[in-house]
């Protein structure tokens, strides 16, 4: 098949544009554009951009940024995550063979899904957007999310993707249609969350899909609702028994890993995987996971979290065992200063998230 740039790329601008904002962070975009595209020039930029993504089709990866914070509403500011993630991601690796950066959502910042919205609203936004009202195409980062995903692996059934968010609700659609894809292909999967909370409200104040919900709504998609396997959780109105019995997760809390250590829990884990005959693997990593002092530049930061070193291990030893074919990080607000005060911001926390991503570079993509 031969991409066709109207498939995806209306809903899409270039790597580090896709966050609108009164501050445009100029110098940082092109401090970015220039890492990409050796250029700063917005026309040569845009053609290299598209002619990179006419190769999707043969693409063993993709990235893909959710500059949206929307569906946070504690600390605003994860839309800034894409931009800075990508910039230390691409200063440390510098070339990735046939893995493919196709950009950014074009996130209006005031949407989350097209379902909250109106007629009349909808069709204002695809005027801004699209120049068109008429238009096949969603318009909130959610909705627009799952639509890009959908049709990229249409393109290539094969790509393993990245996405940078953006605050956690963004990894509902990264995972639904993730898991969508690999049922259809008949590929049972484990969901492995790092967090330090349970986003397994089924609503929060009248909204469905957010950063504390997400996880409701994709369970449905999951071969069975254990296949969602929380790791780090810490902060909860509920005991664990309560999420554990009333949704049929697992869940993992900060202290089992503190008692136990990584690898007895990836043992643990591992047994399950292997009992229940799991093919693949999809990371979902909120950097809240982490303890305050590696992770304070996010909105809902918390003490008495893993540590960078204890999930790498827990990850590299599920890796050995089971290939990693999509991933997700979530939640890295770079102007939020909400830090122990032990190390600054947002540097700690772009270094913690820096060997989260190379992690999925080395087991997603393998040189």
């Amino acid at each position: 098949m031969t991409v066709s740039k109207n498939m995806i790329t209306p809903l899409l601008c270039p790597p580090g544009n896709g966050v609108f904002t009164v501050n445009t962070a100029k110098e940082r975009k092109e401090q970015l554009h220039q890492l990409l595209y050796q250029t700063t020039k917005e026309n040569e930029i845009k053609e290299k951009w598209l002619h990179s993504i006419e190769n999707l089709e043969n693409a063993k990866g993709a990235i893909l940024g959710i500059c949206s914070d929307c569906g946070g509403g504690i600390q605003r500011g994860a839309n800034w995550g894409p931009l800075f993630l990508r910039q230390s991601f691409y200063q440390a690796t510098p070339s990735l063979n046939d893995v493919i950066d196709i950009g950014d959502i074009r996130v209006i910042p005031h949407l989350l899904h097209d379902k909250y919205l109106n007629e009349e609203t909808i069709a204002n936004c695809k005027t801004a957007l699209y120049g068109d009202d008429k238009v096949p195409f969603s318009v909130s980062p959610l909705s627009m999310t799952e639509e890009v995903l959908k049709k990229v692996y249409e393109i290539n059934p094969k790509i393993k993707i990245l996405s940078l968010g953006g605050d956690h609700s963004v990894s509902y659609p990264t995972t639904k249609t993730y898991l969508k894809h690999k049922k259809e292909q008949g590929i049972k999967v484990a969901l492995i969350h790092f967090d330090a909370h349970t986003d397994l409200l089924t609503q929060r104040l009248g909204i469905d899909l957010c950063f504390g919900s997400w996880c409701t709504h994709i369970l449905e998609d999951l071969p069975s609702a254990d296949h969602l396997i929380q790791i780090g959780i810490r902060s909860s109105g509920q005991e664990r028994g309560h999420w554990e019995s009333t949704f049929g997760v697992q869940q993992i809390w900060n202290q089992e890993v503190f008692d136990q250590g990584p690898v007895k829990v990836a043992q643990k884990i591992l047994a399950f995987l292997e009992q229940k005959e799991v093919d693949e693997l999809y990371i979902s990593f909120d950097i809240d996971a982490l303890d305050i002092s590696q992770a304070g530049a996010t909105g809902t930061p918390e003490t008495d979290g893993l540590s960078c070193d204890d999930c790498l291990i827990l990850m590299e030893l599920l890796c050995e065992k089971y290939p990693l074919t999509g991933a997700d990080l979530m939640e890295v607000a770079p102007f939020v200063s909400t830090g122990a005060g032990l190390n600054p911001e947002p540097e700690t926390t772009l270094l913690s998230a820096q060997s989260i991503l190379t992690f999925f570079q080395e087991n997603m993509w393998p040189s």
